[in-house]
């Protein structure tokens, strides 16, 4: 993994030694190219754009203050990402995994009325589309960069130790080499072998054969806002045979911080009657993209109309297999969207 494409090689030493000299600009000039992949990255290992956020902001500290023992033996990209994942190891210690309601228990069969939020657990997040870098990956990699943040590819992630889902992200993802990744994570080549093969074993069980990606591919933009604006039409409207008819069979909902989720046509219908439709007032939406998948941000009319939360689609052939609504006004920011609606 060498120096970035199109850097000019001389600008970047000299202001590796204006950085090193206690020049800020200069370093921030040197790390502004890499900040979206390295968000991007810090978001994979902890599921979350706010702790993503305040990983990329230690790990730059962390840089900034260690630039001096840089000596140049990997390239500046490989070694602000090893202090980038070794912050995120220490926030995985400290604050554990993210979870979605289906790591908690089978799904309900009715509507769970005045459902209660677990504040106790911290919860997978959703991640806004216009922040996915576009640095290609090393020819190693084994996944796109929107494959990467994909809910399934994340939420999967997460039932994974720090130093598995470290060694899983930098080489199926980023493409680093096994060699690189023993060196950023100091420990050796056969370690990160081992924890690789742990890794790709439990994802194999938990991620789809098919990505969202490859499902996009088959659908054109046209149908694939369809499906957005005729999901969130038939909520606003109570139509229920409009919602229906986008569903597959098995279709799955989760909300949280809810706790309960419904898996099926039957059960996912009889929520979305008993409350989105019902016993909420009139809604209004945004489409958007979240986690390289189709996605919109309701807003529920108190008035004025309040943010409620950013549902992710999962696509099948042309139809919706998994709604996840990530409730709460704090997600909206990220995705450049207002809280409030007049």
């Amino acid at each position: 993994m060498g120096a970035r494409p199109g850097t000019d090689g001389g600008t970047e030493a000299a202001d590796l030694t204006r950085a090193r000299g206690g020049d800020d600009a200069a370093f921030t000039r040197l790390v502004t190219p890499l900040r979206r992949e390295l968000h991007a990255h810090c978001y994979r290992m902890l599921g979350s754009v706010h702790d993503a956020d305040d990983a990329v902001q230690d790990a730059l500290l962390r840089a900034w203050r260690g630039l001096a023992r840089f000596e140049g033996r990997s390239s500046l990209r490989t070694w602000l990402y090893t202090v980038a994942t070794r912050t995120c190891l220490d926030l995985i210690d400290a604050r554990g995994r993210r979870a979605l309601p289906m790591d908690l228990g089978p799904s309900s069969e009715r509507a769970v009325i005045d459902d209660l939020p677990r504040t106790d657990l911290a919860w997978l997040g959703p991640y806004p589309h216009a922040d996915l870098p576009s640095t290609p990956p090393g020819p190693a990699a084994r996944y796109e960069q929107r494959e990467a943040v994909e809910l399934a590819f994340v939420a999967a992630c997460q039932h994974l130790p720090g130093n598995q889902r470290a060694a899983l992200l930098l080489f199926d993802v980023l493409g680093f080499s096994a060699t690189e990744i023993a060196s950023m994570m100091d420990t050796s080549t056969t370690s990160v072998n081992s924890a690789l093969a742990r890794a790709r074993r439990v994802l194999a069980q938990r991620v789809p054969a098919r990505t969202q990606q490859q499902a996009l591919r088959t659908l054109d933009d046209t149908r694939v806002r369809a499906l957005a604006t005729g999901f969130a039409a038939a909520l606003d409207r109570g139509d229920r045979d409009a919602f229906v008819a986008l569903l597959t069979e098995d279709v799955t909902w989760s909300m949280p911080p809810l706790p309960h989720w419904y898996h099926g046509i039957a059960a996912v219908t009889d929520f979305a009657v008993r409350v989105p439709m019902t016993s909420c007032p009139r809604w209004e939406y945004r489409t958007t993209s979240a986690n390289g998948q189709p996605a919109v941000a309701f807003y529920v009319a108190t008035p004025p109309y309040e943010a409620w939360s950013i549902t992710v689609l999962t696509l099948r052939d042309d139809r919706i297999a998994g709604i996840t609504s990530f409730l709460g006004p704090e997600h909206f920011p990220p995705f450049g969207l207002p809280t409030t609606l007049r």
